[in-house]
């Protein structure tokens, strides 16, 4: 099993980026998907997660910004993401969680994800 995550880089303060996350070895429509950040010194944090039934839930530092969806045919999960500010910098992992939808906050819990991929950089500066 291996997820990629991609499409991080470099952008201006009210820039956006695209990324994605794709598996081999496993099907996303069979799992819930999260994605997750990381920031020099700090603690991994909830961002955004998708259920297998396609509901989302997302950090309250993102709602209206950041948008997750999937693509079961291509085994694929998004994270649009808009209105970058520099507070946005950090490493984005995703992973895979046998959640079920309506487990609400037990999404925000790295401990709930098995699977995880490498991470892609998001900086934010001008």
């Amino acid at each position: 099993v291996q997820l990629q995550a991609s499409g991080g880089g470099w952008v201006q303060p009210g820039g956006s980026l695209r990324l994605s996350c794709t598996a081999s070895g496993l099907s996303f429509r069979n799992y819930g998907v999260g994605w997750f950040r990381q920031a020099p010194g700090k603690e991994r944090e909830f961002v955004a997660a998708i259920t297998r039934s396609g509901g989302t839930l997302y950090a309250d530092s993102v709602k209206g910004r950041f948008t997750i969806s999937r693509d079961n045919a291509k085994n694929t999960v998004l994270l649009q993401t808009n209105s970058l500010n520099p507070e946005d910098t950090a490493d984005y992992y995703c992973a895979t969680t046998r959640l079920i939808t309506g487990a609400g906050r037990s999404y925000w819990n790295p401990e709930q994800y098995g699977h995880w991929g490498q991470g892609t950089q998001v900086t934010v500066s001008s």
